[in-house]
């Protein structure tokens, strides 16, 4: 559960009220609650270099309004991003919000929830009689600031009634139990990103162990949820095969044998652009993140810039050993993609 050292409210945040709840329950929580006039938002978090404002960024909760409420698209995964939190207090060094949301990447919380569902049915009934999918966590991690805004409980609920429509996110975190009661109708399909105990340690710092993650994704999967798990960024280091193996066995040994619907899988190597390189090197300069661009081979992606990844001949490799090891330890999953 995210607990900030600082909670900002944009003007006109009290207009609503998740902001009015909001407000109640920081101020008796005794936070530094700054309410601003206008929303110059940084100018409220404090650091002197980089790195502090990266820290302070990260301890921040904004409370604001969506004030657009035109989606963006979220192809391929969905087919449009459901705006309902924007930053993560995660301090995953490899993530590619390092250099997305600024040298204070904060935490936002959206109170116009009822505008922005209301904005998701017209978006529903435009692809009739297609069924639309929302994103809930394409440039965030929503569940940490759930027991506060209980907007992911909100929307599981109104897609449980929306027969043409579909959502989804994907979390590090364990703060779902509110979620195991609500009447889902199987309409919101949770994913878990999940990694090897090292990985964990060395750079997904502030976030939830393996062990706790498998936990929920148990009792998500006993109250029925459609899940599935993205294992990224996978790391080759002395020991991976072993590590990964032992993290899909701990898996397996908590799924119900019996499931509504297969569980999936996502596999994803580390990649890194220059951009993100050089924007990680200066906010955890002591990294030991492996970005050495001649042990890389150089590929452009779908959108146009480039990235490192690891050679054909490795990722051969890792493909073979993610295929292997899935089909073992969960027979009936379906592996989307290991790339």
């Amino acid at each position: 559960m995210f607990k900030p050292k600082r909670v900002i409210f944009e003007k006109g945040a009290l207009n609503y009220p998740l902001g009015q709840s909001l407000y109640k329950q920081f101020n008796k929580a005794h936070h530094e609650v700054i309410m601003l006039s206008s929303n110059r938002v940084k100018s409220a978090i404090p650091g002197d270099d980089l790195p502090s404002q990266y820290e302070n960024g990260k301890q921040t909760l904004v409370v604001g309004i969506k004030k657009s409420l035109k989606f963006q698209s979220c192809k391929p995964s969905a087919h449009y991003q459901l705006p309902l939190v924007s930053g993560c207090m995660g301090q995953c060094e490899y993530c590619y919000l390092n250099t997305q949301l600024g040298d204070k990447p904060f935490v936002k919380v959206h109170v116009n929830l009822d505008e922005i569902l209301d904005a998701a049915k017209k978006y529903i009934y435009e692809r009739l009689p297609e069924v639309t999918l929302f994103e809930g966590a394409a440039t965030s991690d929503p569940v940490p600031v759930d027991p506060y805004t209980h907007a992911l409980a909100d929307c599981i609920t109104f897609f449980a009634h929306e027969e043409h429509a579909r959502f989804r996110f994907v979390t590090k975190y364990t703060d779902i139990d509110h979620l195991l009661s609500l009447n889902h109708k199987g309409h919101t399909q949770i994913r878990f990103s999940l990694n090897t105990d090292t990985v964990i340690h060395a750079y997904e710092h502030g976030t939830a162990m393996a062990a706790k993650r498998i936990e929920a994704s148990q009792k998500l999967a006993m109250a029925g949820y459609p899940l599935g798990f993205i294992i990224a960024p996978v790391f080759l280091y002395p020991n991976w095969q072993e590590e990964y193996t032992q993290l899909l066995s701990s898996l397996s040994q908590k799924m119900p044998s019996h499931l509504n619907e297969p569980l999936f899988f996502e596999v994803i190597s580390h990649r890194y652009t220059t951009k993100a390189k050089n924007r990680i090197l200066q906010v955890f300069p002591e990294t030991t993140l492996p970005m050495d661009n001649e042990t890389r081979q150089f590929k452009y992606g779908q959108f146009g810039y480039g990235k490192y990844i690891y050679p054909k001949e490795t990722l051969t490799d890792l493909k073979h050993f993610f295929t292997e090891k899935i089909t073992t330890f969960f027979p009936h999953a379906s592996i989307l993609y290991i790339i």
